[in-house]
């Protein structure tokens, strides 16, 4: 992504140079590329479908201890800083076109829909745990959030809830859900409209409030055979939204605020009420097993049934146990693909999944949307743009955030580290991982300020710049740390599919050295990495000089064709 902020008046929107970046997003974005490669090796020697069920059964000694280390310290840590810089390249190439006087929704849309073609090649060739076709669906309800009109986001959620009514078309009602949340934060974000001197959103939230309470109570009081969890959710869901009503009241202004305030308040919301239900479950009774009939009344209920009457639905019991038969046969199909299939079965297989799985990526955009709207503040409010004179921030954020961040993590640990198949909520897994992503927020917040620090230290710590031309890079080297994990530990490469988790940290630490250094010999010869510089050319609609030495004339338009 671009970072520049000098003014451009006269030119035309396009890819810039190197003396123009704000290096202190290079050197975090490779910081947070190593991250990424730390907690994505582990999943080609793991199955996908054991993702978010924490550490590995059975690991033993330094394994063991490596495995809690990238859990606690690393897992969730470095997706969050990426989206971070993600809404920060955002901030960037909007300010850039702002003070160029050009327009930037055409090549954002060239640059999403790069991303999301990049992110969809990487899904199905190299690895399912691709995240950025995720960030380009992110980046799409981005423009929703920050630009979208009214009518037309209700134009749109309608259409989605009526195609969800046509056969084979019912994952819209997904979509409609996200357009919804989308709507309600651009007016939350951009809403001036008051009621009863408060913001319209602030009475929203303390009405919808009231009313969960309101139900919830009614199911204690009028239907005590009503589900555990949501006798529970209910009110405390309400508890929730009646704080966020009393929250927007008193902070929903300055405007200039409203960005991180939206984004930390999406954040900490989704995985607060991820805590209360993981209590919820954990205290709810344990539903009794469902006793067999007789077998004299059974036979007596069989003979008397009408010809044509429907079979009993399933238990509740019986629906548990068949997800987990089918997720234990993913996980061993999974297993038996990556360790012996051949490259032609894993990919066929990926694209399925793919093809599955990608309209769910609305509901994690909804997530993303939070670390996005922080990340424009970062760069809008001038921060990331000169560091130097908010070292005092990013101390409070060091010494508070990150001690805050992990330390949740932690006390998440004390009650589980792994999920119990079946458990029905009562290993406290879903509290405990509630709390750990919760925490990678100031977790993220409080990484990002150390390497700012040390980047400003004028010390031995000041050599993290290193690390800005691999971050330069961190499109190229990210798909490359792919194909090197694909190419080592699967089956169709060289097959040490299974390695331990202290081989696979070797393996990062020999990658991440070559890499690091690859990427200062590149680019003191090339301006762009070869998956920036095409990403460059798409966005712009230019083909940008690549070699160092190249003239910066007039750039080179691709034909139309």
């Amino acid at each position: 992504m671009e970072h520049t902020l000098s003014p451009a008046a006269t030119q035309p929107l396009a890819p810039v140079s190197s003396n123009e970046r704000i290096q202190a997003l290079d050197v975090v974005r490779g910081f947070a590329l190593i991250g990424i490669m730390m907690m994505n090796v582990e999943f080609f020697n793991r199955p996908m479908a054991e993702l978010g069920m924490g550490l590995s059964s059975g690991l033993t000694g330094a394994n063991y201890w490596v495995g809690m280390f990238i859990q606690y310290f690393v897992i969730g840590k470095f997706w969050t800083i990426f989206s971070l810089l993600f809404g920060m390249g955002f901030a960037v190439m909007l300010t850039r076109a702002e003070r160029a006087g050009r327009s930037f929704l055409v090549p954002y849309l060239r640059r999403i829909a790069a991303l999301a073609t990049f992110g969809a090649l990487h899904h199905i060739f190299l690895f399912a745990g691709d995240i950025l076709f995720s960030y380009a669906v992110a980046a799409t309800a981005l423009l929703i959030v920050l630009y979208g009109r009214p009518w037309f986001i209700l134009a749109g959620l309608l259409a989605c809830v009526g195609l969800g009514f046509v056969p084979g078309m019912d994952w819209t009602f997904g979509v409609a859900g996200g357009l919804a949340f989308f709507g309600l934060s651009a007016w939350w974000l951009r809403g001036e409209k008051m009621t009863k001197g408060m913001p319209a959103s602030a009475m929203f939230f303390l009405v919808l409030g009231l009313l969960l309470l309101l139900v919830g109570a009614g199911l204690w009081a009028f239907v005590p055979a009503a589900p555990p969890p949501a006798k529970f959710m209910l009110p405390v869901g309400g508890v929730i939204v009646t704080i966020l009503g009393v929250l927007t009241k008193k902070y929903h202004d300055p405007q200039a605020a409203r960005a991180w305030r939206l984004g930390v308040g999406i954040y900490c919301f989704s995985f607060t009420l991820m805590i209360a239900g993981g209590i919820g479950m954990y205290l709810a009774p344990q539903p009794a097993p469902a006793k067999p009939a007789p077998a004299a009344t059974a036979a007596a209920k069989s003979a008397s049934a009408p010809a044509a009457a429907k079979p009993a639905a399933p238990s509740p019991e019986a629906e548990r146990a068949k997800r987990l038969k089918e997720r234990a046969e993913r996980i061993e199909k999974e297993r038996k693909l990556m360790s012996s299939a051949s490259y032609g079965e894993l990919v066929k297989y990926r694209a399925h999944q793919f093809v599955e799985h990608a309209p769910g990526e609305v509901g994690f955009a909804t997530l993303l949307i939070g670390m996005f709207l922080l990340g424009t503040w970062f760069v809008r409010s001038g921060i990331m743009e000169n560091t130097q004179a908010h070292l005092p921030l990013f101390r409070r954020f060091a010494t508070l955030c990150l001690p805050l961040g992990v330390g949740l993590g932690l006390a998440g640990a004390l009650i589980s580290t792994q999920a119990v198949p079946g458990s029905i909520g009562k290993d406290g897994w879903q509290i405990a991982q509630g709390m750990l992503l919760l925490g990678n927020l100031p977790a993220c917040l409080g990484y990002v300020s150390l390497l700012i620090l040390a980047l400003h230290s004028g010390g031995a710590f000041a050599n993290v710049k290193l690390l800005a031309p691999f971050g330069r890079m961190a499109l190229t080297n990210y798909l490359t740390q792919s194909l090197l994990m694909s190419l080592v530990f699967l089956g169709h490469g060289l097959g040490y599919y299974g390695a331990s988790r202290v081989d696979q940290m070797l393996f990062v630490a020999a990658v991440v050295v070559v890499q690091i250094a690859f990427s200062h010999v590149w680019l003191s010869y090339f301006r762009y990495g070869p998956m920036e510089w095409l990403w460059r050319a798409v966005t712009y609609w230019q083909i940008p000089p690549l070699r160092i030495g190249a003239p910066l004339g007039a750039p080179t338009v691709p034909s139309a064709a």
